[in-house]
């Protein structure tokens, strides 16, 4: 205990300002789980099994976990975590060895068992600290994305009010509409924000499904982005009618996503095509863009957040500004809807995105 400290000791700044109480506070607890461990009977599986981390998890926080808590809370970072067990290791190991000098059969196999526990603790540990670490920063960004909404809903609404100003001269208008269209960007990057956090801190994204035309959602979609890029042609075939029932403003906002990441990557002597046809209890809607495919190896983490693909033509300055988790929400609103989605991408046919929507939500009525 008393070499396990000396090394605490070292580690600054965090160290300095704690008495040897707290820097000694689960170090005792640990060292009784290692011993117990090496009183306890272990068969070839369950060896085999702990050294690949496939040990049965315990029905309480361990030792370890509570450290890594206490340590997160009092400034650690992970890499003086992990420092402390290496002490904590070598200080054991050393009296060991100074109080079994012959290194005996049994001893070698009780030092490969305490090692083993150490592993063991120190895995605990880590996953618990790192589970910490993402936990705080999920629960900062969401704060940080609902505290933006407020002042950025007054920019959007103050440029609006001096864009209808009918008195003022043009120049004026023409700076108040880059400060509307700017903080209307904004806004979509807060709500990606809080959409992205949401999914990360359990309730997921939430839907409010209700009947509705999801042909007329798209079209409202299509002449949207039509205006904002005049350069592309975008092409939808889709029946007049599609009822079902489903969160306009949701998938509004998945269908958005994925045909402006067409648009982005998609070629620009070939139109971006959506087409919607009515199936067996579902709606597929097939979004295809035409230029360099997407690499095989990128295709089963295309989903994941974050992830950006190299486009095949020079981003805009507002889609550079992308958080690169556009596709991750999508994903995400169509299995809130209970759907699937799925893409492919070659050199033939394109990129396509396919959704399957069911028409009829658990629990609507028929």
């Amino acid at each position: 205990m008393q070499a396990w400290e000396d090394f605490a000791r070292t580690i600054e700044p965090p160290a300095l300002t704690m008495d040897d109480t707290a820097l000694r506070d689960h170090a005792q607890q640990m060292l009784q789980v290692f011993a117990a461990d090496l009183d306890t009977p272990q068969t070839a599986s369950e060896r085999s099994a702990k050294a690949q981390g496939r040990a049965a998890p315990a029905e309480a926080d361990t030792a370890a976990e509570v450290h890594a808590e206490a340590r997160l809370q009092s400034g650690y970072t992970v890499v003086q975590l992990v420092s402390e067990y290496r002490a904590l290791r070598t200080s054991v190991l050393t009296l060991w060895t100074a109080n079994h000098p012959d290194n005996h059969a049994d001893d070698m196999a009780d030092v490969t068992r305490f090692n083993e526990a150490v592993d063991q603790a120190l895995a605990e540990s880590v996953a618990r600290y790192e589970t910490m670490v993402k936990r705080s920063q999920n629960m900062f960004l969401a704060i940080l994305g609902h505290d933006l909404r407020n002042p950025l809903g007054t920019v959007v609404t103050g440029s609006n009010f001096i864009m209808e100003a009918v008195d003022i001269p043009p120049r004026y208008i023409l700076v108040a509409t880059r400060i509307f269209n700017s903080a209307k960007r904004m806004n979509k990057l807060v709500c990606d924000l809080i959409d992205f956090t949401r999914t990360h801190l359990g309730p997921g994204i939430p839907i409010r499904p209700r009947e509705g035309n999801l042909v007329k959602v798209c079209e409202e979609v299509v002449n949207e982005l039509r205006t904002s890029h005049p350069e592309m042609q975008i092409d939808l075939h889709a029946p007049a009618m599609l009822e079902a029932h489903f969160d306009e403003q949701r998938i509004a906002q998945m269908l958005s996503n994925l045909v402006g990441n067409a648009i982005q990557y998609g070629a620009s002597d070939f139109p971006v095509t959506i087409r919607m046809t009515p199936g067996t209890g579902d709606i597929g809607v097939a979004i295809n863009n035409r230029g360099a495919p997407i690499p095989a190896d990128a295709l089963a983490g295309i989903f994941d957040p974050l992830v950006r693909i190299a486009g095949t033509v020079p981003m805009a300055a507002s889609e550079r500004t992308s958080l690169g988790i556009g596709l991750f929400i999508s994903r995400e609103i169509v299995h809130a809807h209970g759907g699937r989605i799925e893409v492919t991408s070659d050199t033939v046919s394109g990129t396509t995105f396919n959704v399957t929507l069911p028409r009829r939500q658990p629990g609507s009525a028929a």
